[in-house]
């Protein structure tokens, strides 16, 4: 073999195995280290307000960070006990609805049964019982195992709901020691931010930090462009349905427009799988006029989601809505839900490296040994 296509396949080699000793790494410290990780990453965010209150106000840095964190646990406290409150209020309020929604179920099926065509259904069904006494042991059997089955399907849909509540009241230390540990961070952080930059900076040639600042930023900017991105979208979504419930005289109408805000984050199902079933129980019921108004709501959504959705995603982010829908099907297939979130992330990194000229780097490396860091 000629020694340049040699010395291309080791470089080639040498990048793979670096690759994947860096994600095993990875892989290895992020459950160990992600409390830091994500006390730098509100460093930086507090940082303007930090170096705003030092530098202007001439307020010692330490307490610059201890009031700019101070304010932040205040704020995410005050938030978070609202929504709880709120959302206790809207639980009680459903709860409340829950007799009249059984009540509605119970005379819909009533009505459904005391139809002309199931009561000649039923009849043929006792008829075909009584004049085939040989299949009746096998027709009893199975009711006797869809009872069985249904009543072991509610049994295990109840001990999943009480362990998954037993599970979260368990894991509320572990939360709370891990939030303290969260908060410590990035005070340490925030406060001798300066030194710990220039130290790291250190460690790598100018050439590096140049590139590593400018993917910095244009990464910063199309991941934040992302999440903009994805804010605006379920805020549309939400304002939409909460005014068209309201319109169409539905009751707790903010929780139920919050629910399909979030649930419109799912690919392929989004608004469709809380309004669709909802739409056709409706129908089921005989309720033409809300079933029908739903229906039309819901078209209204999603004409103004093609609209909008390729506007935002292009101005926050630059990326086209089918990359976008590629990544998030293959996070999930790889993933799972997690994969709806990893997906678009990764494409975003991916798109940015590229901008910044990182694979045609290290493809002049692998083919001609140039230096790409």
């Amino acid at each position: 073999m000629d020694r340049r296509i040699a010395g291309q396949w080791l470089r080639l080699l040498m990048l793979l195995v670096a690759v994947v000793l860096g994600a095993f790494a990875a892989g290895w410290a992020l459950p160990l280290l992600y409390p830091f990780l994500l006390g730098w990453l509100l460093a930086y965010a507090m940082n303007p307000v930090v170096d705003a209150l030092h530098l202007k106000l001439h307020m010692p840095r330490w307490m610059a960070v201890a009031m700019t964190l101070l304010l932040f646990a205040t704020s995410m406290l005050t938030i978070v006990s609202a929504l709880v409150v709120r959302l206790a209020q809207e639980l009680t309020n459903v709860s409340g609805s829950l007799q009249q929604l059984v009540a509605l179920t119970q005379h819909a099926i009533e009505r459904l049964l005391a139809s002309p065509e199931i009561e000649r259904l039923i009849e043929r069904i006792n008829t075909f019982y009584r004049e085939n006494p040989n299949y009746q042991e096998t027709i009893n059997n199975r009711i006797s195992d869809t009872a069985k089955a249904a009543a072991e399907a509610g049994t295990s849909l109840a001990g999943a709901f009480l362990n998954g509540i037993i599970d979260i009241l368990a894991s509320l230390p572990q939360v709370a020691t891990i939030a303290v540990v969260v908060l410590l961070a990035t005070f340490f952080i925030s406060k001798d931010w300066s030194r710990y930059i220039g130290r790291m900076a250190g460690w790598f040639p100018e050439r590096t930090r140049k590139r590593a600042a400018a993917v910095w930023e244009d990464l910063r900017h199309a991941l934040f462009g992302y999440i903009r991105a994805q804010l605006i979208m379920i805020s549309i979504t939400a304002v939409v349905v909460f005014i068209g419930l309201m319109i169409i005289g539905v009751k707790n109408a903010l929780s139920i427009s919050l629910l399909i805000g979030l649930v419109d984050l799912l690919p392929y199902l989004g608004v469709g799988a809380v309004l669709v079933p909802w739409i056709a129980y409706l129908f089921i019921i005989g309720d033409w006029r809300t079933g029908g108004a739903l229906s039309l709501l819901y078209g209204i959504v999603l004409i103004a989601r093609q609209v909008i959705e390729p506007k935002v995603l292009a101005s926050s982010v630059g990326l086209a809505p089918l990359p976008t829908l590629i990544a998030m099907f293959v996070g999930l297939k790889l993933l799972g839900v997690l994969g709806l979130i990893l997906g678009p992330v990764a494409i975003v990194i991916l798109t940015t490296c590229h901008r910044a000229g990182i694979f045609r780097d290290i493809g002049r490396y692998i083919l001609h040994g140039n230096r790409f860091l």
